[in-house]
């Protein structure tokens, strides 16, 4: 093989293994955005679609088996009804009440999403100390994203 082509076998390589670490960096990009009223009415119809929600946490609803490293839980969007979630994994550190939890993974027949990331911020983070100024409808638009 001539030196050129093994320059250019170690450039298309050295191309290949960038798309694939961009890509897998990115796993929401595969994922759809529905809302936790959405998943409950209508399961059936994202079975089998690695989809992304979030809402917030009922603190009382946590079962953490430490040994297992099983998390269940539930997740609600107020007035839109709750969720409940299965995650094999870490416990994230600042799980109670008040956070908003975001999941990516699976709705399963039985009403259950199986998630396969999760991860959770504190509103309180995002507001503005100067609550005379605070705009709560953009919370709302921030918290529930944008709509299709």
């Amino acid at each position: 093989m001539s030196k050129n082509k093994k320059i250019m076998a170690g450039l298309v390589l050295a191309a290949a293994a960038i798309m694939i670490m961009l890509f897998s960096t990115m796993p929401s990009a595969g994922s759809k955005e529905i809302t936790i009223a959405d998943l409950v009415e209508n399961s059936d119809k994202f079975d089998g679609d690695y989809v992304m929600t979030q809402g917030l946490l009922k603190k009382e609803s946590i079962k953490w088996d430490a040994d297992k490293l099983e998390l269940r839980f539930d997740i609600y969007e107020e007035g839109k009804g709750s969720l409940p979630v299965f995650y094999k994994g870490v416990k994230p550190d600042n799980f109670s009440d008040g956070v908003i939890v975001i999941v990516e993974g699976f709705i399963k027949e039985n009403g259950v999403f199986e998630a396969e990331k999760v991860q959770t911020k504190c509103p309180s983070k995002y507001e503005g100390e100067d609550m005379k100024n605070y705009d709560t409808e953009m919370h709302k638009e921030i918290f529930h994203g944008k709509q299709d």
